[in-house]
């Protein structure tokens, strides 16, 4: 057994330790969903970085930056900058109707907002991008033990659904954050003492920039969309309006602490980008003739670093997969639980049936999301249905419904509807003709339009109304 192997086994055995351990904390569906609302700024702060340090912020960012350069930052520093508004501005105010009316889920606001029909529409979008996402983590999880044991993608991908399926099915929210301060220090850890490591293989910073094309030093670089700056419109709003985590927003013990650990989170990521991109660069100077961008992390950990080093880093970057996949099972869960089974399908369901569907929805969507991540492509690729799908129908309801109370139903739904369509209609009916149209911003366009449309004419219709009333 190599050090790798034996440094991942004890280090998933521990967390899924420590998520039964919490197991016994959770007494009612309040504790599963939001702990409680009990969270301090500390756990916030431990329980969104670690989520938001994904793999597509570590193997799918190493694998960007091996191809585009310093400019691959813009994927974890859109999600600080979005974290920001989250923290300051969309977080504070949706917390405060969570804490007022009970809210469990986006789906609660939703429905308070605009009525049952946009809740339902927003669960099933929610649930079709969710299970991409965590395919995603998946096959990062997978490509890390693929170099450590030559096992093939299925089994690492079943390997790594198990372990965070077990620990998040037992302790929700309040489990994962326990687990999510661990992980963190495991992932901080492995980052910060392989990067010097590695760019000393390459000679340093100064070597590194010499060695590779002009346009690797370049943070403003931008290939088209999907690249370099335009990920702000990828994945900015994506981190604003995430289900996940608003629902872990809605953990906090007050306002005070979400802005607290949200903001702190935000700036940990911007700092955080960095990292995965240097190594992403050293791999390929050291490493030129990779093929697969999953592999690009896994193979610099494994093949340029001390044994003891690699093992340290593996086990880092397959917490980055597990940490996050938990936040997606609780999206799945939550979502297909409290916004389906008990809104549309057993209305009257008590509280500790509605815990267990919970649990089950937590498994089922493990299963479903380790099958979708043998058949999906790389990381980013799988991340990018997410995204996209999340930004374009959340974005602007969501956003809209917080600052005017003009916009009914109609309004979220048409832009629903625009956002979606506008996205698809791009990304599948051009092909290469318009590289440069950014799919996801077309979508968010789209979207605010239509949002903006109806609102107006339903304005203009009360408006008109009253008129003929008193006239």
């Amino acid at each position: 057994m190599t050090i790798h192997l034996a440094l991942l086994i004890v280090y998933s055995v521990g967390v899924v330790g420590l998520g039964l351990w919490t197991s016994r904390l959770i007494r009612t569906s309040g504790d599963f969903f939001v702990a409680g609302r009990t969270l301090g700024p500390g756990l916030i702060f431990a329980s969104m970085l670690a989520a938001n340090i994904g793999s597509g912020a570590t193997v799918g960012v190493a694998g960007l930056a091996y191809r585009d350069g310093i400019s691959a930052w813009w994927w974890s520093g859109s999600a600080g900058l979005a974290s920001l508004a989250l923290a300051f501005w969309v977080g504070p105010r949706i917390w405060t109707l969570a804490k007022e009316h009970g809210f469990f889920t986006t789906g609660d606001f939703l429905e308070f907002r605009y009525g049952s029909s946009v809740r339902a529409v927003i669960t099933a979008l929610i649930l079709l991008g969710s299970v991409a996402i965590l395919a995603g983590q998946l096959i990062a999880g997978a490509a890390i033990l693929n170099v450590v044991t030559g096992a093939p993608r299925w089994v690492g991908s079943l390997i790594g659904g198990s372990i965070m399926t077990i620990y998040f099915a037992a302790g929700g929210l309040l489990g994962t954050a326990v687990v999510n301060t661990a992980q963190l220090v495991v992932m901080l850890a492995g980052f910060l003492v392989a990067l010097p490591y590695a760019l000393g293989t390459v000679g340093g910073l100064d070597q590194l920039f010499s060695a590779l094309p002009a346009h690797y030093s370049d943070v403003t670089f931008s290939a088209g969309p999907g690249s370099g700056w335009t990920l702000l419109f990828l994945t900015g709003p994506a981190f604003i309006v995430s289900p996940g985590l608003i629902q872990k927003s809605y953990g906090a013990v007050s306002a005070r602490a979400l802005r607290t650990g949200v903001a702190l989170n935000a700036v940990g990521l911007m700092l955080f980008a960095f990292l995965p991109v240097l190594m992403g660069m050293v791999a390929r100077v050291a490493l030129p003739d990779i093929d697969d961008p999953n592999l690009v992390l896994p193979a610099l950990l494994g093949e340029q670093l001390p044994a003891w080093l690699g093992a340290l880093a593996m086990a880092a970057v397959f917490s980055t997969e597990v940490d996050t996949c938990d936040a997606i099972l609780f999206m799945i869960s939550t979502s297909a639980s409290k916004d389906l089974y008990k809104r549309y399908l057993r209305p009257d369901a008590g509280d500790a049936e509605l815990l267990r569907v919970a649990r089950l929805a937590a498994v089922i969507g493990g299963t479903v999301g380790v099958v979708l991540s043998i058949y999906l492509t790389t990381v980013i690729g799988a991340l990018t249905i997410f995204y996209s799908i999340l930004g374009v129908s959340l974005f602007v309801p969501v956003v809209g419904g917080l600052y005017t109370r003009r916009a009914g139903s109609g309004a979220a739904m048409a832009a629903i509807a625009a956002g979606v369509a506008a996205l698809l209609f791009v990304r599948f009916g051009f092909g290469n003709e318009y590289a440069w149209l950014d799919p996801t911003l077309v979508g968010l366009l789209a979207a605010a339009a239509a949002f903006t449309c109806v609102t107006a004419l339903r304005t203009f219709s009360a408006a008109s109304s009253a008129l003929n009333r008193n006239a």
